[in-house]
C-alpha cells in the first residue's frame, strides 16, 4: 500500500531556499523525498559547515547515479554506492569518503523515514579505517609568530584590528570560526581581569581568561573603532571598507579572518601553507612543551576528547627530526 504523501504548504508548494536547487531524481521521486531531502538540509543539520559538506556529498552522489542510469531514487542499490566509492578512491582522501559515506546514510535513513524509499541502499556499505598518529596543519615557530604581530601597521583601524584577531587566535587557541562570531557583549571585565565567552561548535561554550597584552591590543582596537560603550550584540571584529580604512558594522566571518591572515603572510614574507588554525597548533604544542597538564591543554582548545588534542602535540614531530640527524648513512 502506497504511503500517504506528506503535507504540502497551502500553495501545493514545497517551501523554497532549497527545494528549487534539489536534483530531478528527488523532485521524480516525489512530495516525502523533497520533504525529507528539505528537512534533512535544513532541520536535522544545524552546523552550517556539516550542512554545506553533507549537501555537497549527496549532491555529487546523485549527479553520479543519474550519470550512469541509476534510475530513479528508489532504485539506488547497496551496489551503487559501492561502485561510487570505488570510483572515489582514486582521486580522495579516506577522511573525503568516510564523510561522504555518513553524508548518504543520514540522507538516505530520512528518505525512508519520510516513506521515499523502502531500503537505505548506504547502510550496508561499510566505512574505511582511518587513524592519524599527528594532524597536517603545520605549526608557526614562535618566534616567527612575534615577529608576525609586531610586523603589523596599527596607525589605523584595520591593523588594530587584525593585530587583535590574531592575537586571540595565538592567545586563546581558538578556531577562526568562534573569533568571527564574537560579539561586544562577549569580551568584558570581570572583577579582575578581562574575559571572553566564546560559542564554540557543537553548542560547546567557553569562557577565557584574557591575558594582560591580549587585552590590550583588544581594548586599543575597540577604542580606535568607537566600540568600548557599543551595544553588547554589536559585532566585535567587522569588516572594513579598505580604502577609507572605515569599519561597516557588519561581523566578519572565518573566510575573512583566513583571507587577511594570507595577507598578512604575504607582506611578511611567510610561507603562505599557515593558516589561522596554525596559531591553535602552535599554541598547544607551546603548553604542553612546558609541561601544562594535558586536561588543561584539553579545556583551553574545547576538546571533548583528549585524543583530539593529542593529534595537535607536535613534539614527537622535533623528536623525529633529531633522531633522522643522527642516522650515519
Amino acid at each position: 500500500m502506497k504511503p500517504p504523501a506528506l503535507p504540502s504548504p497551502p500553495d501545493g508548494n514545497v517551501p523554497t531556499t532549497i527545494a528549487d536547487d534539489l536534483p530531478d531524481i528527488i523532485h521524480r521521486a516525489g512530495a516525502n523525498a523533497v520533504f525529507a531531502a528539505k528537512e534533512f538540509f535544513e532541520g536535522t543539520i544545524r552546523n552550517p559547515h556539516t550542512q554545506r559538506a553533507y549537501r555537497h556529498a549527496v549532491k555529487l552522489f546523485l549527479a553520479w547515479v543519474t550519470k550512469h542510469g541509476g534510475g530513479e531514487l528508489r532504485d539506488i542499490a547497496p551496489w551503487h554506492v559501492g561502485q561510487y566509492f570505488a570510483e572515489m578512491a582514486t582521486t580522495t582522501s579516506i577522511a573525503t569518503r568516510n564523510q561522504h559515506l555518513s553524508a548518504l546514510r543520514h540522507f538516505f535513513d530520512g528518505m525512508v523515514t519520510r516513506h521515499a524509499i523502502v531500503l537505505n541502499p548506504a547502510l550496508s556499505v561499510r566505512g574505511e579505517r582511518y587513524s592519524t598518529i599527528e594532524a597536517k596543519t603545520p605549526e608557526i615557530p614562535i618566534a616567527e609568530v612575534r615577529k608576525l604581530l609586531a610586523s603589523i601597521d596599527t596607525s589605523h583601524i584595520v591593523g588594530l584590528r587584525d593585530r587583535a584577531i590574531l592575537a586571540m587566535l595565538i592567545y586563546t587557541g581558538s578556531r577562526r570560526g568562534a573569533v568571527a562570531k564574537l560579539k561586544r557583549g562577549n569580551f568584558y571585565h570581570a572583577g579582575e581581569q578581562w574575559m571572553i565567552h566564546f560559542g564554540e561548535k557543537g553548542g560547546k561554550s567557553r569562557e577565557i581568561p584574557v591575558r594582560h597584552d591580549l587585552g590590550k591590543m583588544i581594548t586599543e582596537y575597540l577604542d580606535a573603532a568607537g566600540l568600548r560603550e557599543a551595544h553588547k550584540d554589536t559585532p566585535l571584529f567587522q569588516t572594513a571598507l579598505k580604502k577609507q580604512r572605515i569599519l561597516t558594522g557588519k561581523a566578519i566571518n572565518g573566510d575573512d579572518i583566513y583571507r587577511m591572515m594570507k595577507r598578512r603572510l604575504k607582506d611578511f614574507v611567510m610561507p603562505l601553507l599557515y593558516s589561522p588554525h596554525s596559531f591553535r597548533v602552535t599554541t598547544i604544542t607551546d603548553l604542553l612543551e612546558q609541561n601544562v597538564p594535558r586536561e588543561d591543554v584539553q579545556h583551553l582548545a574545547g576538546h571533548a576528547d583528549p585524543r583530539t588534542t593529542n593529534l595537535y602535540d607536535r613534539r614527537k614531530r622535533k623528536i623525529s627530526r633529531n633522531i633522522v640527524e643522527r642516522i650515519s648513512v
